[in-house]
C-alpha cells in the first residue's frame, strides 16, 4: 500500500535536505496517491502512499501524534480489526474510519515492543517514540511486505526498497558474497538462507516474523513469532473439522476484500485458487461486485510433452470452477514475454537475482492486466499447499505403515486405489521406501547433488555449512519425519521470503496488493492445528479442502486426484525463437573471469554442450538447463549492478 523511508541520525545532526529527495525520489516511478514526509530533528520518515483500503483514503502518513510523542510511517493492511478495536477499548463511533496506521500506534502504546504479536495482517511500519528518542518497528510473519536498511556509526536509514538506500551510499555498492554463495549453493526455489542478509554489502533485511529497536546507536532485532507451539484442535467429528474452517476461512476473506476498487484473482484448475476464487466470488456477489479472475494458458502453437499425470493447459478445469462459481469475469492468456529481456526486467523490479523463470511471464502478465482493470486486491492461493490443501496421501500411509497401524492402513489403501485406479498393493514398497529411506541407503544417495557453486567459493564461505545448520538439506538420505516437516517449513523463514519480495515490488510497480488468504495467520494456525487424519482419509488427499469445498466447486475439480496442473512447461517453447541469442549470452559466460570464481564451470560447460543447437520442450524442467538459466541470471546482475 505504501512505500516507506526514513533517516535517523544518532549523533542528533539535522537531516540532509539531499537525502531526503534522493530517498523520496527513488519511488517517483511507482504511481501513488499522496507522497509526504515528515521532519523532526534529527529524524526523517516518508511514505509513498497507494490507496488500496476505504480506510487508507486520505491518510496521513507519516503521522505524528503530538499527544502520544509518536510517529509512524507504515505499510500495512491490518486484517483483525474488529478484534484489535475491542482490546484497544476504540469507540464505535470511530472504528469505521480509523486507519491501520492508527490501530499499529494504539497497539504499541499498550503493548510497546509486544505489539506485533496481536497484529495480523501484511505489514512493515517503523515507529518513533520521542519521549525516550527510539525506533521501534517490525515485519508481518511471513514477510509480506519488506523492509530493508543499513546502518553506521552516525545514522540508521531504513526503506520498502533497496535502491534509495544504495543511492544515499553511493560508490559503495558491492555484492554480498555470503548472500551470493547461498543463492548458487540451493538447489530449489529458496534465494537464501540467512535472512537478514541481501544480495548487497552493507544492506541488510529485517527477517519475517521480527521486530527491530533503535536505540542509542544500536540497532536489534528479535523473533516475535514462532508456530511451532500451535496448540491441537479436537472437536468431535469431520463435519464439525468442516465447520470450524469454512468459518475461519471466511473471515480471511473478507478481510482481504476491503478495497475501494476491484477485486482481482489468479485462477488455475486446481484447489487453492480455486477454493479462495468461490469463497471470494459468493462474498462479493452480496456486495453487488463481480470478481475479475486471471488464468495463465500456453500458447495455442504449444505442444504438450508432459505425461498424462500433469496437464499443461488447465483451461478445462479453469472454465469448469468458473461455470460453477458464477459471478466472475474472466480473463485467459499465455503472456508472452521475450524470456531474455525478461530476466533483465525482473532484476529492476526484485533488485536482486531470482529463481521462478517458469512463472515469470505469466505472474508479470497477471499484475499488469490487472492494473489496467482497477484492481485493488488481487487474490491467491501461494501458501495453499501448506495450509488448506496440505495433505499428501502417500506420506500419511506410509506414517501408518511405520507405526503398525494395518487395519486404518489397508482401509485407505482400498479406498484411494479406488479413487485413483490399481492396485491396492502395488503401492506397499513405494511406501516402505518413504517410511524407511535408511533401509534404501546406497553410496549415491549419501553423495550431495553436484552443485552449481564453484567449489573454492564455497570453501571460503563455509555455505555449505550454513544450508545444514538452517535445516536445508542437500543429500537425498533424510529421515522420515512426516509429522514435522510441515511445522518445520513454517519455523524455517527462508521459505517465505521471496514470496514476499515478489508481492511487495511486483504491487508497487501496478498499484495495487497482492493477498493470499491461504497465507492468513489464523488460517495457517487452524490448519496447524488440525489433525493429521483431517487432511488425509476416505482414500483423499488433501482432504480438508475437499469436504469444504463440496458445495464451492465442481466435482471434476474438487475430487481429482488423477492429474495436476504443472506450471511453466512451454518456457523452451517461448526461448526456442530466441535460442542463437541465449546460446551467445551463455557463451560469454565460459569466458567470464568473475563468473568462473563464482560457479562450478565444469558443471556449466557440461550442461551446455547437452543443450547447445538442441532446444527439446522437456528441457523446461531439466537440470542442466536449470544450471545454465540461473547462471544467465546471476551474470546478467552483476554485469549491470556491479
Amino acid at each position: 500500500m505504501s512505500a516507506i523511508a526514513g533517516i535517523y541520525h544518532f549523533n542528533n545532526n539535522s537531516i540532509n535536505n539531499d537525502q531526503i529527495n534522493l530517498m523520496m525520489n527513488a519511488f517517483q516511478h511507482f504511481p501513488s496517491n499522496s507522497s509526504r514526509v515528515l521532519v523532526k530533528n534529527h529524524l526523517f520518515m516518508g511514505c509513498h502512499a497507494q490507496w488500496i483500503t476505504p480506510e487508507s483514503v486520505g491518510e496521513v502518513l507519516p503521522y505524528y501524534d503530538s499527544d502520544k510523542k509518536l510517529a509512524i510511517t507504515a505499510d500495512a493492511i491490518i486484517d483483525n480489526r474488529q478484534e484489535l478495536f475491542d482490546l484497544l477499548m476504540v469507540d464505535k463511533i470511530n472504528r469505521i474510519s480509523m486507519t491501520d496506521s492508527e490501530i499499529i500506534l494504539l497497539a504499541y502504546e499498550k503493548w510497546g515492543g509486544n505489539a506485533p504479536k496481536y497484529l495480523i495482517g501484511e505489514f512493515a511500519f517503523l515507529i518513533w517514540d520521542e519521549r525516550t528518542d527510539h525506533l521501534f518497528g517490525a515485519r508481518d510473519f511471513s514477510g509480506s511486505r519488506t523492509f530493508y536498511y543499513s546502518n553506521n556509526e552516525n545514522s540508521f536509514l531504513f526503506c520498502t526498497t533497496i535502491t534509495p538506500l544504495l543511492k544515499i551510499n553511493g560508490s559503495n555498492k558491492k555484492m554480498n558474497t555470503d548472500w551470493m554463495a547461498e543463492f548458487l549453493a540451493i538447489p530449489g526455489m529458496n534465494e537464501a538462507v540467512s535472512m537478514d542478509l541481501t544480495v548487497y554489502k552493507g544492506v541488510f533485511q529485517l527477517p519475517p516474523s521480527h521486530s527491530i529497536i533503535i536505540k542509542n546507536g544500536s540497532v536489534n532485532t528479535q523473533r516475535y513469532s514462532n508456530l511451532s507451539n500451535t496448540q491441537k484442535l479436537r472437536l468431535k467429528s469431520s463435519e464439525e473439522y468442516v465447520e470450524a474452517f469454512e468459518d475461519v476461512f471466511n473471515n480471511a476473506i473478507k478481510s482481504r476484500l476491503r478495497t475501494h476498487r476491484n477485486v482481482g484473482a489468479h485462477l488455475s484448475g486446481g484447489l487453492d485458487s480455486g477454493t479462495v476464487v468461490s469463497f471470494a466470488a459468493n462474498q462479493l456477489r452480496e456486495q453487488n461486485k463481480q470478481l475479475f479472475t486471471y488464468s495463465y494458458i500456453p500458447p495455442k502453437d504449444f505442444k504438450d510433452w508432459t505425461p498424462k499425470s500433469l496437464l499443461a493447459d488447465e483451461s478445462t478445469y479453469i472454465r469448469s470452477t468458473i461455470n460453477h462459481v458464477g459471478n466472475i469475469v474472466a480473463d485467459y492468456d499465455s503472456y508472452p514475454k521475450h524470456p531474455l529481456l525478461e530476466i533483465k526486467q525482473w532484476h529492476q523490479t526484485m533488485e536482486m537475482p531470482y529463481k521462478f523463470f517458469a512463472n515469470s511471464n505469466w505472474i508479470r502478465g497477471i499484475f499488469e492486466k490487472s492494473s489496467s482493470n482497477d484492481i485493488g486486491v488481487l487474490l491467491n492461493g501461494g501458501r495453499g499447499n501448506l495450509s488448506i490443501s496440505w495433505g499428501p496421501a502417500l506420506e500419511y500411509y506410509a506414517l501408518l505403515l511405520k507405526r503398525m497401524r494395518w487395519i486404518k492402513l489397508f482401509k485407505e489403501l482400498n479406498l484411494y486405489s479406488r479413487n485413483i485406479g490399481g492396485n491396492r498393493l502395488r503401492l506397499v514398497p513405494v511406501l516402505g521406501k518413504i517410511s524407511f529411506p535408511l533401509l534404501n541407503f546406497n553410496e549415491s544417495n549419501t553423495l550431495k547433488e553436484e552443485s552449481l557453486i564453484n567449489d573454492q567459493f564455497a570453501k571460503e564461505t563455509f555455505v555449505f555449512n550454513k544450508l545444514e545448520e538452517n535445516g536445508l538439506f542437500l543429500n537425498n538420505n533424510k529421515i522420515f519425519d512426516f509429522p514435522n516437516s510441515r511445522i518445520r517449513h513454517f519455523e524455517q523463514l527462508f521459505s517465505w521470503n521471496s514470496t514476499g519480495t515478489l508481492g511487495t515490488k511486483l504491487s508497487l510497480e501496478n498499484a495495487l496488493w497482492k493477498r493470499d488468504p491461504t497465507n492468513d495467520l489464523r488460517v495457517i494456525k487452524f490448519c496447524l492445528s488440525t489433525p493429521i487424519d483431517q487432511f488425509v482419509r476416505e482414500g483423499m488427499g488433501r482432504a480438508l479442502v475437499r469436504n469444504v469445498s463440496k458445495s464451492y466447486l465442481p466435482d471434476e475439480v474438487r475430487l481429482n486426484q488423477k492429474v495436476r496442473g504443472i506450471q511453466g512447461a512451454d518456457y523452451i517453447h517461448r526461448l526456442k525463437p530466441h535460442w542463437k541469442e541465449f546460446e551467445n549470452e551463455l557463451y560469454k559466460i565460459s569466458d567470464d573471469s568473475v563468473m568462473s570464481e563464482l560457479i562450478n564451470m565444469n558443471l556449466f560447460n557440461a550442461a551446455f554442450k547437452k543443450i547447445k543447437n538442441n532446444p527439446r520442450l522437456e528441457y523446461s524442467y531439466d537440470r542442466d538447463f536449470q544450471v545454465l538459466i540461473n547462471s544467465l541470471n546471476v551474470f546478467y546482475f552483476i554485469k549491470r549492478h556491479f
